[in-house]
């Protein structure tokens, strides 16, 4: 079992992070913090983080994208990389982050 590596290098992400109030800031953070603590069948199963497949998007590489909560107000996407977690973007309402 390995433990989670994140990235958060992705562009769009890092430009929505810096736009968030510091209130949900905050949430992401503890919830990525929560995350590097996991290993990855514990998040898949993680009823308070909600990782759930979004059937209609795949990366380029053909990677499935997920979407998690990390407050009630905002989820985010994401992508597995081997022992990475890729974070792509970040949604207000939460319907947008599977569209």
């Amino acid at each position: 079992m390995t433990k989670i590596l994140l990235d958060m290098n992705y562009p769009e992400f890092q430009k929505q992070l810096f736009e968030l109030d510091k209130i949900e800031q905050r949430s992401l953070l503890n919830t990525l913090k929560k995350i590097k603590k996991l290993e990855w069948e514990e998040l898949y199963k993680d009823k308070g983080i909600r990782w759930e497949l979004i059937t209609s998007k795949t990366t380029s590489k053909g990677n499935n994208i997920y979407s998690f909560s990390f407050s009630k107000k905002y989820r985010g996407t994401a992508y597995r990389d081997g022992q990475y977690l890729v974070i792509l973007a970040l949604f207000v309402d939460h319907d947008s982050a599977y569209k």
